[in-house]
């Protein structure tokens, strides 16, 4: 499913004294199969705008479609949107609130799946947590503020995916994980990204985060989007997304500072490029100083 904002626009509480433009036209495409990135600093509209492909938001400005779902047309299905658009929010392990891990992800497929018998949706359950890397047999009966912080953060995403979306959204999915955390994360999102998760958008403020993983990104400032192409493109941009108050990966603050020696890496910003680039830039200096 295609994604497609025109003229976007938002206000939270409109017409008091506490109005606040949330979007201000914001245009986006992010096409199936993409994972897609956005970046933006606080107050920069940016879960504002993920908040409205899945309706959590209601459409009030310009327009949004998402597949065949026009989020303007009010007799739009959201219900069947929501089972195929998921949504993870930041810290989403503070959501889980079941006696049980079984209970817990079964939730949200129930109201979604009202076809499914019991053995339906416990066949889901079991799939939904073995995807996330989770033993289905050792954890369904446990209660989920047992498990760690970890297992937590796979038990809420396994509450999201047991319906197979075909749009996953997170937003900063890996905000207060640790370096190996982080790394098991975005494995298991580029595992399910591509089958019948057909595309992913994260929200970050980890620029590492994007460079790595995503195929395109978008900056959004001021409720609009100021910025969008691939990770390359736009962090070849550096001063100006520094100038949004935005960081850049490591990968591009160490070209910066290998461009003020003489030393120009042509690099797409991910580690492994990065690198390689240079050492291959090293052997060239090499040779010809021999």
């Amino acid at each position: 499913m295609q994604i497609v904002a025109k003229g976007l626009t938002y206000v939270y509480n409109p017409k008091s004294p506490f109005a606040g433009k949330a979007l201000s036209g914001v245009d986006l495409t992010i096409d199936e199969g993409e994972f897609f990135g956005i970046i933006g600093h606080t107050g920069s509209g940016k879960s504002t705008f993920v908040q409205h492909l899945n309706a959590l938001l209601r459409l009030t400005g310009g327009s949004l479609k998402v597949g065949e779902y026009d989020l303007a047309d009010k007799k739009c299905n959201f219900l069947e949107l929501r089972s195929k658009v998921g949504m993870v929010f930041q810290y989403p392990e503070y959501q889980l609130f079941a006696e049980t891990v079984e209970q817990d992800v079964a939730f949200g497929l129930k109201n979604f799946r009202k076809d499914l018998d019991k053995d339906g949706v416990q066949a889901a359950v079991k799939e939904a947590l073995e995807t996330v890397g989770l033993d289905w047999q050792q954890v369904k009966d446990v209660s989920p503020f047992e498990l760690s912080g970890g297992q937590k953060r796979r038990v809420a995403i396994a509450g999201v995916i047991v319906t197979k979306p075909e749009i996953l959204i997170l937003d900063e999915p890996a905000a207060g994980l640790d370096p190996l955390g982080k790394q098991e994360l975005m494995q298991l999102l580029h595992s399910i990204h591509g089958g019948w998760c057909k595309t992913i958008v994260i929200v970050s403020h980890d620029m590492d985060e994007i460079a790595e993983n995503c195929t395109r990104a978008a900056v959004f400032s001021a409720g609009k989007v100021v910025m969008c192409g691939t990770p390359a493109e736009i962090f070849s941009r550096s001063g100006e997304l520094i100038s949004l108050g935005l960081d850049i990966p490591v990968t591009a603050k160490c070209a910066n500072i290998l461009k003020q020696h003489g030393y120009v890496v042509d690099t797409d910003f991910t580690c492994d490029d990065f690198v390689k680039k240079v050492l291959a830039l090293r052997g060239k200096e090499a040779a010809h100083a021999e």
